[in-house]
């Protein structure tokens, strides 16, 4: 008996966490293709070593990296401006984040993503994008808004050559604990992921990415099983 081959999809795969069971979630449906941007932030590097470990993992195959030179030359961000400084967060169970737009914020960033992610899929005959944005316990991003990605799937329905290239949000809704627990459900491999802002060696523990992240393993009682700098772990 042969088996129907699966449909094809594309995901943004960072590195980060979200994008992580992003990937697992598109590796479950389809016949998975994950892109990875480097775009000279400050943890290039570690990012793209996460992507890769997470592909091998998830088993995906069919890999793409794609260098993006201009938000770095645009700058305007703490990530990918290193006269800005990356702040530091109300510690785990204490403040709030999201009221503003901060810092970390790059301008437009998404964008530029899933315009790679969406030509890649043309070519490969995909008809999903699959992208880990999150608008609950977020930072505040306004490129992680649903209403972004109602209006970016108008434009590819009018851009591409068939029009049928869907942009799809799994998490979108789901608060970051909850992302955690499907992780886990999926078998998502946490351990290959790399989320902080400011360092490639151990997290900071004191970014708005850790901070949530931490906060997220915590509410969904799991341990998070990355390294934490020594400071933190003691803390």
């Amino acid at each position: 008996m042969v088996r129907e081959a699966k449909s094809r999809a594309v995901v943004l795969l960072s590195g980060g966490m979200d994008s992580c069971v992003c990937g697992a979630l598109a590796a479950r449906d389809f016949d998975a293709a994950a892109v990875h941007i480097s775009y000279g932030q400050r943890t290039e590097e570690r990012e793209q070593q996460a992507f890769q470990g997470i592909c091998d993992r998830l088993e995906i195959h069919d890999r793409l990296v794609v260098r993006n030179d201009a938000l770095r030359a645009i700058g305007g961000s703490a990530l990918t401006d290193p006269d800005i400084a990356v702040p530091e967060s109300p510690p785990v169970g204490r403040g709030v984040i999201g009221h503003e737009i901060p810092v970390t914020y790059v301008p437009f960033r998404n964008a530029h993503f899933l315009s790679v992610a969406v030509s890649w899929a043309e070519v490969l005959g995909a008809e999903k994008v699959y992208i880990g944005a999150v608008e609950q316990d977020s930072s505040g991003y306004p490129d992680c808004r649903p209403a972004y990605y109602r209006a970016f799937n108008e434009v590819v329905k009018t851009g591409t050559k068939d029009g049928r290239i869907e942009i799809v949000t799994p998490l979108i809704a789901l608060r970051k604990s909850e992302i955690v627990r499907l992780g886990l459900e999926l078998g998502a491999p946490f351990d290959l992921t790399w989320s902080c802002y400011s360092r490639e060696d151990c997290a900071c523990g004191i970014c708005d990415s850790c901070v949530l992240r931490l906060r997220a393993f915590q509410e969904a009682g799991a341990a998070d099983p990355i390294r934490y700098c020594e400071t933190v772990e003691k803390a």
